[in-house]
């Protein structure tokens, strides 16, 4: 479409002062490249894909399992088997054809992921392993490309933007640098559907805000569902952070 803020599906978005037509102009031309397509992944794209967002490039090996259908509501019974990125793009081309699903069903190296990093707007990471975090927080630096990585265990969810715009605010790196320290996850410890949800649409709506030039939200956002609380730290890049300040590694 020549004119996408003519489509009635962005009525509601061309209608917000904040965004209107030029907003909605570069959520269509923009890329996104979405690490994971589980818990986290799933909403983050279906509402980018419902927003118009040009390409969702989605990289995840995994294959569909029976329990991963109460939280992942983007595969039913039927996608049991099959590789998560093919299902994903099946279900978000239905959802809105005009969208490039892009899926990559391989681990990337180091050298992949910068170039995937490189080529994205906005890298939204809902991995389950700290080490591929790490990975992923390290390509964005790298390549300047804003950062949005959440988590979920048992009923909390955390999610955390990183510009990786040279500013004062704190990579991944800076508060979790030791893959030790995660030993648990959602297999042993359980995980509330729905906060999957509420997280991977935070995590969507960030990157809208990138996308569209409104800003972001800044801090370590903490949510309890058993508590019915959002809580939001103010943070700070580490100085000694080995990944994203430079000067650490002359520091004793």
């Amino acid at each position: 479409m020549d004119d996408p803020a003519s489509d009635p599906r962005h009525a509601r978005h061309v209608a917000l002062p904040a965004l209107g037509t030029a907003g909605v102009a570069r959520i269509v031309r923009a890329r996104v490249l979405v690490i994971g397509a589980g818990g986290l992944g799933c909403p983050a794209a279906q509402y980018l894909a419902a927003a118009g967002v040009g390409t969702l490039v989605l990289n995840d090996f995994d294959r569909v399992q029976p329990s991963d259908l109460g939280r992942q509501v983007l595969y039913g019974p039927a996608d049991a088997g099959r590789l998560k990125v093919e299902a994903a793009r099946d279900a978000l081309s239905r959802l809105n054809p005009q969208v490039r699903v892009v899926g990559i069903d391989r681990r990337l190296d180091d050298t992949a992921l910068a170039a995937a990093a490189a080529e994205a707007d906005v890298v939204i990471d809902g991995s389950d392993s700290v080490a591929t975090r790490l990975n992923v927080n390290a390509a964005c630096i790298a390549t300047g490309t804003p950062l949005i990585t959440g988590g979920v265990i048992r009923a909390e969810g955390q999610g955390l933007v990183c510009p990786n715009d040279g500013g004062n605010d704190p990579c991944y790196r800076c508060l979790y640098d030791d893959a030790d320290e995660f030993a648990t996850d959602c297999r042993g410890s359980g995980v509330l559907g729905p906060v999957a949800g509420l997280v991977g649409c935070w995590m969507a709506t960030e990157a809208l805000k990138r996308i569209a030039g409104l800003g972001s939200s800044g801090g370590l956002w903490l949510f309890d569902a058993l508590g019915g609380q959002w809580r939001r730290l103010a943070l700070h890049r580490d100085p000694r952070c080995p990944a994203c300040t430079p000067a650490a590694a002359a520091l004793p």
